[in-house]
């Protein structure tokens, strides 16, 4: 007796299995990483360029530690001179120009700053007069830009890094940089997570070489960098020239606009002094309160940390705010009648909207003044970082090259078409948020149209040498 042995299978032919479709991320992934691809080869450069400069600006505040040191710095002595008689002997050193402002010494060994304004000055230039707080002697003055004090040194490069000294021209620079900046890397981010084991996603591989030895060192790097140059990026383009007006505008919207203490005078509502270009025009009459008298009424309502006293101006009273960036931020000011000494408003900066205080936050980091030393040292590392992506990336095209037919050649972009392999209930949404980005980042829309124009024409020129 025997054992059939054969199979219970009918004998027809089975149906072949029904083919599985790819993940979303296989499907979008040939479209990121062309995109990837033309806005690093493109692009690149103005990030380099943004780096380096950036660099240098982050240096600079050390450097004017060093460079200003006779300004900035005095021996401590025993007696603090008061602040009236410290004005006035700025005041004589330099009756040209009126006095704005004052920054009175915030530790022991530093200067008082008085601000003044002065003929042969740019509009956001003040003359910053240096005096020795124990002694009234005058150390010297410099130029001081915008509201963390700037000098020569930081200001040059502050504006190198914004335009590269070009103006408004230049200022196109920086913003396109930032445009693309955050678009290239959480463009590489998903890139690299997602062809990547996670035990090594966080370090360069070992034992490999040629391009995928620059690849490991590119993702690893970009992965560390990441948040700190999507921030620099938002941050950026707070204050640019065209995402920033649409950035300011959504802020309002949102009630995330930065509030300010109220200073009018009750006599002051109706108007003041026209300015004239060229001209500098005088400071309000005299107050019969003193700096000290104004600096007193402000500690008494916590308003203590390296003030600046703000003189009053045409329809309006003294204004003290503390300047104290590092953590925890001090920003309180707090507005004083100059008839009468009497505060007319405080403004706390913990009753700041959220979005307000974040954006504070950020702007600050940006430039370097919210941590002091650490801020300006991440700055630094974030820099350095960013030219190193950069280098990797072109190296890695290198890489790429064609080594046979050619005496020179870099490496193809990914092909044409990726779009298609994105399913359509995916696309179209993609397509609206792109449109709608590119609108709200105008620099960003534009230079996208640019790329994919000149992608179809290269295409049609393509088939068409293949044809003829």
């Amino acid at each position: 007796m025997s054992v059939d042995t054969s199979s219970d299978t009918p004998s027809r032919e089975t149906a072949p299995p029904t083919p599985q479709r790819p993940s979303l991320w296989a499907a979008l992934r040939p479209l990121v990483l062309r995109l990837h691809f033309y806005a690093g080869v493109l692009v690149a450069p103005l990030l380099f360029v943004a780096a380096v400069t950036g660099l240098l600006y982050a240096l600079s505040f050390q450097a004017e530690n060093v460079l200003y040191r006779h300004e900035l710095r005095v021996p401590v002595g025993e007696t603090t001179q008061p602040l009236t008689a410290q004005v006035a002997a700025a005041k004589a050193a330099h009756p040209e120009g009126y006095v704005t402002a004052v920054w009175p010494s915030p530790e022991e060994g530093a200067t008082t700053r008085v601000l003044m304004k002065a003929p042969g000055l740019a509009e956001d230039e003040s003359l910053a007069v240096f005096v020795n707080p124990y002694t009234n002697e005058v150390r010297g003055a410099l130029a001081s830009t915008g509201s963390s004090g700037a000098l020569p040194l930081r200001s040059w490069l502050s504006s190198f890094h914004a335009d590269l000294k070009l103006g408004e021209l230049g200022r196109n620079y920086s913003e396109l940089a930032a445009s693309w900046l955050w678009v290239v890397a959480l463009g590489g981010l998903a890139l690299w997570v997602g062809r990547r084991r996670r035990t090594k996603l966080l370090r360069p591989e070992r034992g490999l070489a040629g391009r995928r030895r620059t690849l490991s060192w590119h993702g690893s790097v970009g992965l560390w960098a990441v948040v700190g140059l999507v921030l620099l990026s938002a941050t950026g383009l707070t204050w640019s020239r065209y995402a920033g007006e649409n950035i300011a505008d959504l802020k309002e919207r949102l009630g995330g606009a930065t509030p300010t203490v109220a200073a009018a005078t009750a006599g002051g509502m109706s108007g003041g002094h026209e300015h004239h270009e060229g001209m500098v025009m005088p400071p309000a009459a005299p107050s019969t309160l003193t700096l000290d008298q104004v600096a007193e009424t402000a500690r008494e309502q916590g308003v203590r940390a390296s003030i600046q006293i703000s003189l009053p101006s045409a329809g309006k009273g003294f204004v003290v705010r503390e300047r104290d960036t590092e953590f925890p931020v001090h920003l309180d000011s707090v507005a004083i009648d100059p008839a009468d000494g009497k505060v007319m408003d405080v403004l706390r900066f913990s009753d700041y909207p959220v979005l307000a205080q974040l954006t504070r936050f950020g702007i600050d980091a940006h430039m370097g003044v919210f941590l002091g030393l650490p801020n300006q040292l991440a700055l630094a590392v974030l820099a350095v970082a960013l030219m190193a992506l950069t280098v990797w990336g072109y190296r890695m095209w290198w890489q790429r090259r064609p080594t046979k037919g050619r005496a020179f050649g870099v490496g193809r972009p990914q092909p044409r078409g990726a779009w298609r392999k994105v399913p359509l209930p995916v696309l179209l949404p993609l397509a609206a948020v792109t449109a709608l980005v590119g609108w709200f980042v105008p620099l960003l829309g534009i230079s996208l149209l640019a790329f994919l124009a000149v992608d179809a024409l290269l295409g049609l020129r393509g088939r068409i040498t293949k044809e003829s």
